[in-house]
């Protein structure tokens, strides 16, 4: 299948204050167009900074990361991150409009795709309210617009819902899966929750160690739609719990 991200013997060392810290050392992986990826790892060991390479923000020290888009008119990738970071001085349709200013685009061309892309996460209705009126799960909704409407071919999401009440990130997990399906989006989800990552992805690389690199890589195969109390995969869970050293709790004690 054709990969849409290759990375190949990634390696990343920060230096701060005269001392070096190696994040992350000889990392391999090849993302297929259109998959459903998750990364979960313990805290420090890498996949926040591994999507920070990967939209630019954060440069690798060894290695080569490709990125094999079709279009020079797209935007190859766009990051969704743990808080939605909204303007608060714009409302939702500006906020949502706000990457795809500079590109040449009128006002109203701008609205358009930001109009499009709120309704696809179901929130068009709200398109003119300021932030600080929507719930915690419609400001992350919005994030998800913002990045959908700049019509990237990969998009990246670090920990998008580990901020959220129980209800409200069940709602987004099943929100999130009908869009991928809809838009046939490639997705790099980054978690810290072993059952979100095994009910959300069709695979799941574990990462671990300092320096991070790759422990574990699980293809889930449970059909669609899931069901958040199917067993199916607890073979795999309790996997992924042996190299991270967790307990039965789902979820890493950490902050990304």
């Amino acid at each position: 299948m054709e990969s849409v991200i290759n990375i190949q013997g990634l390696g990343l060392t920060f230096e701060r204050d005269g001392r070096r810290t190696e994040v992350l050392r000889g990392l391999d992986l090849a993302i297929p167009r259109g998959a459903f990826v998750a990364i979960v790892g313990a805290s420090g060991v890498g996949k926040s900074t591994l999507l920070r390479v990967l939209i630019g923000l954060a440069q690798a020290s060894a290695g080569k990361v490709t990125l094999d888009t079709h279009s020079a008119q797209r935007q190859p990738v766009a990051l969704v991150f743990q808080d939605s970071r909204l303007l608060p001085w714009r409302r939702v349709i500006d906020n949502v409009a706000f990457g795809l200013e500079g590109r040449g685009l009128s006002r109203s061309d701008r609205h358009a795709k930001a109009l499009d892309a709120l309704g696809i996460v179901g929130l068009a209705h709200l398109a003119r309210r300021w932030p600080h009126q929507l719930s915690g799960g419609q400001r992350q909704r919005v994030a998800l617009a913002r990045a959908l409407a700049v019509e990237p071919e990969v998009l990246l999401m670090d920990e998008p819902f580990s901020a959220l009440d129980a209800i409200s990130r069940e709602s987004l997990q099943d929100e999130l899966t009908r869009i991928w399906q809809v838009t046939g989006k490639t997705i790099l989800f980054v978690t810290h929750d072993i059952e979100e990552a095994t009910y959300l992805a069709d695979r799941v690389v574990v990462l671990a160690g300092a320096p991070g690199r790759t422990v574990a890589d699980h293809v889930i195969n449970t059909p669609r739609p899931r069901r958040r109390d199917d067993d199916a995969d607890a073979a795999i869970v309790a996997d992924i719990r042996r190299h991270l050293g967790g307990g039965k709790g789902s979820a890493l004690a950490e902050a990304a």
